[in-house]
């Protein structure tokens, strides 16, 4: 059974990992499609203003590399089963707020809107997955059997 659990983990990362390394080699994309979609609120103009000139890059930029190294990162240990807990529940946020802002079907109409449904249930399908292994997390360990001298009792 294990080696099933271990097998399923790793082809449940792939996604992950594939997306992650997407967005990374392709960061001019990801940050206009962030741009595009993602509205931060006004609360956070300063703190964002701030960011963006100690790094030199643009917000969407950096929510792109983070985006990417999310997912990449967190696949990877996913699958290595290494702080599958912890990835599994930042993964959790992480599909949460990508259906949010990018598959908002409730605002769309025809094709659009079902197109995004259906993307918006395979994340929620996802998001199960995590839950998952986030309650496995890592694999229990069998306990050995203690040692206990044998007693001689005459009866």
């Amino acid at each position: 059974m294990p080696a099933f659990v271990t097998f399923g983990r790793v082809l449940f990362a792939v996604l992950f990992i594939v997306s992650g390394a997407s967005k990374l080699f392709d960061l001019t994309t990801t940050a206009q499609t962030i741009t595009d979609k993602v509205v931060l609120p006004a609360a956070f103009a300063t703190y964002t203003a701030q960011i963006e000139g100690a790094t030199g890059m643009p917000m969407a930029q950096l929510l792109a590399i983070a985006a990417g190294s999310l997912e990449l990162v967190g696949g990877l240990l996913i699958a290595l089963n290494f702080g599958a807990r912890f990835f599994s529940i930042l993964l959790i946020l992480f599909v949460i707020a990508a259906t949010y802002y990018f598959h908002d079907f409730w605002n769309q109409t025809g094709p659009e809107a079902k197109n995004n449904m259906i993307h918006a249930l395979k994340n929620l399908s996802l998001i199960g997955g995590l839950f998952i292994i986030a309650g496995i997390g890592r694999s229990a360990r069998v306990a050995e059997p203690v040692y206990t001298e044998p007693t001689s009792q005459a009866y």
